[in-house]
């Protein structure tokens, strides 16, 4: 009899452990310590100025906000954008790393702008090249945005390739991801931060392998719009 209790008590407290196995996965899948309800943090000093000079900080003052991100700092150098693109380069969880490389495509995307700008002959087109790293990242990831993507939908036992629109943060996703692509599909002579930084400067300039990619993209969903109704039906 005593074995018995004893085996139903072990049971329940396996039966217990998988219990909280299974609600801590939830909580990991969730990628959230907070409650819907908290907001995100306003970290920048320029967006807090702008807080208090419109009076909304009072209404802030008292909602739930969750904590700022330990690379999140108020430093003119940050950028939200860069830091989402590094967290995709990086592998296994190695961030140094991932930092390394995107530094040393933006060296390299700076010399190569430098030397044009100094081959340049007329003013024109000096004026024309952009010496700025990070602006010509933001150049390229926003030339390389598609605007449609195809979805499959299943309508009488058929698969059809439908056009739908897509989300800007989507949208982003896929930028930056065809740029890691492109970079990572090198020959071997040529290191990653480098063919990363032509990638850039071609995209920039609305040209290359990624542009390419996305005006493909478009020409499919073009070519497939006569299944766009299936979408809602």
């Amino acid at each position: 009899m005593a074995l018995v209790k004893t085996l139903a008590n072990l049971k329940s407290v396996q039966i217990l452990t998988n219990k909280l196995a299974a609600l801590s996965v939830v909580q990991q899948n969730g990628m959230s310590m907070y409650p819907p309800y908290y907001i995100n943090p306003i970290f920048k000093k320029d967006a807090q100025v702008e807080l208090f000079e419109n009076g909304e900080a009072q209404k802030l003052a008292h909602i739930p906000t969750k904590a700022a991100l330990i690379d999140q700092t108020c430093s003119i150098y940050y950028d939200d954008d860069i830091r989402l693109f590094r967290n995709y380069i990086m592998r296994s969880g190695r961030k140094s790393l991932a930092r390394e490389l995107l530094d040393k495509a933006f060296e390299k995307v700076k010399r190569s702008q430098l030397e044009k700008f100094h081959k340049a002959k007329t003013e024109e087109d000096k004026n024309k090249i952009v010496l700025d790293p990070r602006e010509v990242f933001h150049m390229a990831v926003d030339n390389c945005k598609p605007v449609l993507f195809l979805t499959p939908i299943k309508r009488g036992g058929v698969k059809y390739q439908v056009p739908v629109p897509i989300t800007e943060k989507k949208s982003q996703f896929l930028s930056m991801k065809w740029l890691i692509e492109a970079a990572t599909d090198k020959e071997r002579t040529v290191h990653f931060p480098e063919k990363l930084a032509y990638e850039l400067i071609d995209a920039s300039n609305n040209t290359g392998r990624v542009v390419k990619r996305k005006q493909d993209l478009h020409r499919q969903c073009e070519a497939n719009r006569a299944y766009a109704h299936y979408r809602w039906s």
